[in-house]
């Protein structure tokens, strides 16, 4: 008979932990939340210090019930609470605890102990039960307080757009914020006025390699964005300029400068969603719900086995266990001269970050994704790709690149000039960059440009005036 009651969120990973544990321990799923505030006016006291009124969630009543069930047996000593480790689990883990001590005489000389874990391994598992807490008040009413408002907005104001516009319609915490800055950022486009101006490229080519340069002077003048303003003057620049250089440009200048990129770091919630939607096309309900199949296991060689740590999380930051795991792989796969003198650390940019979390990342780096490619879904093992090697990258050397500006003469009709750069130690490029939503103009350094000495005549292909 087991001594021990493990309440978990979710009935996927229960058998694994169970596993894990052994013979004195039962584990039940609460199926998520098992309480939440009453559905009409009230709920929330604003006269009396935000008092918060509650009711028992019908759809999950059957699993309290057996989790009562479970506690009533003689031999059941022990409560642990392993709900998710995060705000919303914390307060499931307490909601939970405040029925069962409504049950006469339930929790009477039982031993409660909350408990959390990042990752879902025989290790990991075990240490989390071997250091049990008591309930993080503190994130508790952090998750309270974020239901309070989502109650005191979403209620008042969505009857009154029922009432002014039409039924159907919600407010909320979030969508109401950001339908504003939707509307503000539309009205701002409507009111904006453009204005036409050109600019002028040339496609030029050097030891076979193309390339395009822009035109950065006229003459003399140095141009600013709306000096070619009309097709006229476009189309006379071109004239001129082509007449000038007579199919060749000169290289009149090479300016040379080293610099270094470091990697991005680990993942959190919001930074894999994005970047699985530029990468992998994935939206964030598609990667969240592979991301938790990641985490609650995946069935390798008989047993199931998380494959990443936790998928919620605001931290960028690493466990000391699992950076020098990820430094011994590098030097081994990549050599030593890849791994930086020490392991990089990354600021977290959320105010509000819950810094006891780690990034998401593979529960051991070991496990490459080429090794696990027969025991994923399509999905499963892009995402875990993604995923490794984002991890394995930022505690990679930086990148180093020399970035190059060449500017290119057209007799004493004007000056080109073409930005680039060249790869001298890739470092982490080698595995993994970071994509971006929008290329900027200014994002120079992308293109990589062929070598040229000042003096240099290079073939001219033609100019092309565009209109903007």
């Amino acid at each position: 008979m087991a001594k021990n009651l493990v309440i978990v969120e979710s009935p996927a990973k229960g058998k694994t932990i169970e596993k894990y544990l052994g013979k004195d321990y039962k584990v039940l799923a609460s199926y998520g939340h098992v309480r939440d505030l009453l559905p009409k006016e009230g709920a929330v006291d604003t006269a009396n210090d935000f008092a918060m009124k509650y009711q028992n969630i019908d759809r999950n009543s059957k699993h309290v019930d057996a989790i009562v069930k479970e506690l009533r047996k003689k031999d059941n000593t022990t409560l642990i609470l392993a709900t998710d480790p995060d705000r919303e689990g914390e307060a499931i883990s307490w909601h939970l605890l405040e029925i069962l001590k409504k049950k006469r005489g339930l929790m009477k000389e039982k031993v409660v102990n909350r408990v959390a874990f990042h990752e879902i391994t025989k290790k990991a598992i075990k240490a989390a039960v071997d250091d049990p807490r008591e309930i993080a008040m503190d994130m508790v009413d952090a998750q309270q307080a974020r239901r309070a408002l989502d109650y005191l907005v979403g209620f008042n104001l969505s009857p009154l757009l029922w009432k002014k516009i039409r039924r159907g319609l919600s407010a909320g915490r979030v969508q109401s914020p950001a339908l504003r800055m939707i509307v503000e950022r539309e009205e701002a486009i409507e009111a904006f006025i453009p204005k036409e101006y050109w600019s002028v490229e040339a496609d030029v080519s050097a030891q076979g390699e193309n390339f395009v340069a822009k035109l950065t002077h006229l003459k003399d003048t140095k141009l600013t964005q709306f000096d070619i303003n009309n097709s006229e003057l476009a189309h006379d620049a071109e004239a001129s300029l082509l007449a000038a250089a007579e199919g060749k440009l000169t290289i009149s200048k090479v300016d040379k400068k080293k610099r270094k990129r470091n990697p991005s770091p680990p993942f959190t919630t919001s930074t894999l969603q994005q970047e699985a939607s530029r990468k992998l096309g994935f939206s964030a309900q598609r990667t969240m719900r592979t991301a938790q199949q990641l985490y609650e296991g995946i069935e390798l060689g008989g047993e199931t086995t998380g494959l990443i740590s936790y998928m919620r999380t605001d931290s960028v930051n690493l466990s000391n266990e699992a950076l020098d795991e990820l430094r011994q792989f590098i030097g081994e796969r990549y050599g030593t001269d890849n791994v930086p003198d020490s392991p990089r650390a990354f600021k977290t940019k959320s105010k509000n970050a819950q810094e006891a979390h780690e990034a998401i990342r593979p529960t051991s780096v070991n496990r490459v994704p080429d090794g696990l490619k027969q025991h994923l879904t399509k999905d499963q093992f892009r995402l875990y790709e993604l995923i490794w090697k984002r991890t394995v990258a930022c505690q990679m050397i930086h990148a180093t690149l020399d970035t190059v500006a060449v500017d290119l003469t057209a007799g004493d009709a004007g000056i080109f000039r073409a930005n680039g750069s060249v790869v001298v130690t890739p470092g982490f490029m080698a595995l993994y960059q970071e994509s971006v939503d929008d290329k900027k103009e200014s994002d120079k350094g992308s293109k990589i440009l062929p070598p040229m000495i000042v003096g240099e005549r290079i073939d001219l292909i033609g100019i092309r005036p565009e209109q903007h």
